[in-house]
């Protein structure tokens, strides 16, 4: 066991049976045993990291008014600056042990944050839990499959309603048979537009190209062929 630790030891033994001896011992005068709670140990570490910031700023402050002795004295007093000096890698040390020690400190405080956040967490997760068992204790689960099958029925017969509703009214037809007419008259319509004569078109033809008699002029002619075939044939005749 080292010194520090012999140190510790004896010095919070000897306080904690002198200096407080009745907190020490319950109403029933036997020693109690709970310890602090978590939020008052953070509490406590960021008081002692507040106090060692505090120490740092006081202890940066003396080694800078170290070296200023130590310049100011360099040639003039070469004893006092030398002295000087000393005091500055004194100051330097205990800043590094401060250094040292908001470490661990900074450390040992998120651990034991992060051990109360999980022990919130922990607690609420029971707590929800516990709020499941006991609504699950409430429910029956013949209830519950009874209460699924009205459901089911429910709609079943919802389903029948509305197909009753929808359903059409009047004489039922048959859908192959009117298919057979609707092709009948479908092949009837395509045969009469196959025998529609097409229609002339109403431009007119270049007249340069025709012959310029008109058939008024032909059909006098036409006439006296015919007379005159009778006339022969009436000859012979004779």
């Amino acid at each position: 066991m080292s010194k520090i630790s012999k140190l510790f030891k004896g010095s919070s033994s000897s306080s904690s049976s002198s200096h407080y001896p009745s907190s020490s011992k319950s109403k029933h005068g036997h020693r109690s045993r709970t310890g602090p709670t978590p939020q008052e140990a953070i509490h406590k570490l960021r008081e002692t990291e507040a106090m060692l910031a505090k120490k740092q700023d006081f202890l940066e402050n003396k080694i800078e008014q170290e070296i200023m002795i130590a310049k100011k004295n360099g040639l003039k007093n070469k004893r006092a600056a030398l002295q000087a000096l000393k005091r500055k890698k004194r100051f330097e040390q205990q800043l590094t042990q401060i250094d040292g020690t908001l470490s661990t400190i900074e450390f040992q405080r998120e651990a034991l944050e992060n051990a109360n956040t999980n022990t919130e967490v922990l607690k609420t997760m029971g707590y929800a839990a516990k709020a499941i068992k006991g609504v699950h204790q409430n429910m029956d689960l013949d209830k519950i499959d009874s209460l699924m099958q009205d459901i089911t029925e429910s709609q079943e017969v919802a389903q029948e309603i509305c197909d009753a509703i929808s359903r059409p009214f009047g004489d039922a037809f048959d859908e192959d048979e009117l298919l057979a007419e609707l092709a009948e008259l479908e092949l009837e319509e395509s045969m009469t537009n196959m025998g529609r004569v097409p229609s002339v078109p109403t431009a007119k033809l270049p007249t340069s190209k025709l012959p310029s008699t008109r058939p008024s002029q032909r059909t006098p002619s036409k006439k006296r062929a015919e007379d005159d075939d009778m006339q022969m044939l009436a000859a012979w005749a004779v």
